[in-house]
């Protein structure tokens, strides 16, 4: 069946195009043209938006429910809340953990990608800990962390083979280059995560292919001095190396909007990922939960410590990042998509994604001017 989608804005990489038709078949965008051509379905967007899909990188779970808890009927319960705001692919992210408990949760999330209730795409799961630094722990349980375990993480890799995608850690830890080398070798990115690591620390794994951060400016180093002298942290080796794609939570909490603009203005649109990092309570009415067994609770927005020293994470879903990107901001609403669509899909090499172009798949999201999601089609 050829489904045909008109009268919208079609949202491209560099920007926003009237007055053309996009056309489906089999799951895959075979045509975004002027011409009229054969279809068998028609659907009017009404002038609102015509996206693709959002591709959320760094999230752990909704409605109550934790993607790391090894429950497969809440990991879909979670995944499901987040594609109805338009996330159409995703990658379920753990916290730090026991072995037992990450391989608990790596299988559960594995039987629930092909479950016939799983509306998103689950590209693979994102490892989030536990070689972290103590220090920078955030709302990560500070009994799980732990410098790199050799044996437990290549034993992790060679189970999971196809699910690990991604592994967040902190490069000053003694073993970190290795593991890094292993993820490389397996196809696995590496990011940097909850760390304390100057600029020589990062360059020992950027030079081993490491170019991506975890939630910038959330639990990451920056500039420290020794003896008078200045050292850059992550924050500084993110903005001097171009290829250093960074994560931001853009829910207006964790990175005010005066920030962002300085965010924006000097990695541009091609280096910077949207990520949501929400937590089990996102899309609860709660005033308290906790994140890997530690406390939090939400308040004004946003779930932080019960001390209020730090946040815990976001209840954010996509489609307030993109409203916060273009109305706090100020960003142009195909620079936000791109953030949210085709740097994610380059970042975890997703060949089909990402973009509204023929021979890519079909992953499409319709909404309004406020970011209001009025439809969504997954392939």
């Amino acid at each position: 069946m050829i489904t045909k989608i008109s009268n919208g804005i079609i949202i491209g990489e560099n920007e926003t195009i009237k007055g053309k038709s996009l056309y489906a078949k089999d799951g895959m965008i075979t045509a975004v043209t002027n011409d009229e051509l054969p279809f068998d379905k028609e659907i009017d967007a009404g002038g609102c938006y015509v996206s693709p899909g959002f591709i959320d990188l760094h999230l752990h779970g909704a409605m109550g429910n934790d993607f790391a808890d090894g429950d497969v009927d809440a990991i879909i319960k979670a995944a499901n809340y987040h594609y109805s705001h338009g996330t159409t692919t995703m990658f379920p992210t753990t916290l730090s953990a026991s072995y037992e408990m990450l391989r608990k949760a790596l299988s559960a999330v594995a039987e629930a990608a092909v479950s016939k209730r799983m509306l998103p795409h689950i590209a693979g799961v994102h490892l989030e800990g536990p070689y972290f630094s103590k220090k920078q722990c955030g709302a990560q349980n500070p009994d799980y962390i732990t410098p790199p375990n050799e044996s437990e993480y290549l034993k992790l890799i060679d189970e999971f083979k196809g699910i690990i995608k991604r592994w967040s850690f902190a490069p000053e830890l003694e073993g970190s280059v290795r593991f890094v080398e292993s993820l490389t070798e397996n196809g696995i990115v590496s990011s940097i995560g909850h760390s304390d690591a100057k600029y020589e620390d990062v360059m020992s794994v950027y030079e081993k292919g490491c170019k991506l951060i975890t939630h910038l400016y959330s639990c990451v180093s920056t500039i420290t001095r020794e003896k008078g002298y200045r050292k850059l942290g992550i924050v500084e080796c993110g903005y001097l190396y171009d290829d250093i794609v960074v994560e931001a939570i853009a829910d207006g909490h964790h990175i005010p909007k005066e920030l962002f603009k300085m965010l924006y203005k000097i990695k541009g649109d091609d280096a910077v990922c949207l990520v949501t990092d929400a937590m089990s309570c996102c899309g609860i009415d709660a005033e308290e939960s906790s994140i890997g067994g530690v406390p939090c609770k939400i308040k004004n927005g946003v779930a932080c410590l019960m001390d209020e020293s730090g946040f815990a994470g976001s209840i954010a879903t996509a489609d307030r990042l993109i409203r916060f990107c273009v109305n706090d901001v100020g960003i142009p609403i195909y620079s936000a998509v791109k953030m949210m669509t085709v740097n994610p899909a380059k970042v975890m090499g997703l060949e089909k994604k990402g973009i509204l172009k023929e021979g890519y798949d079909a992953d499409i999201v319709i909404f309004d001017e406020d970011i209001n999601i009025k439809e969504i089609l997954v392939k």
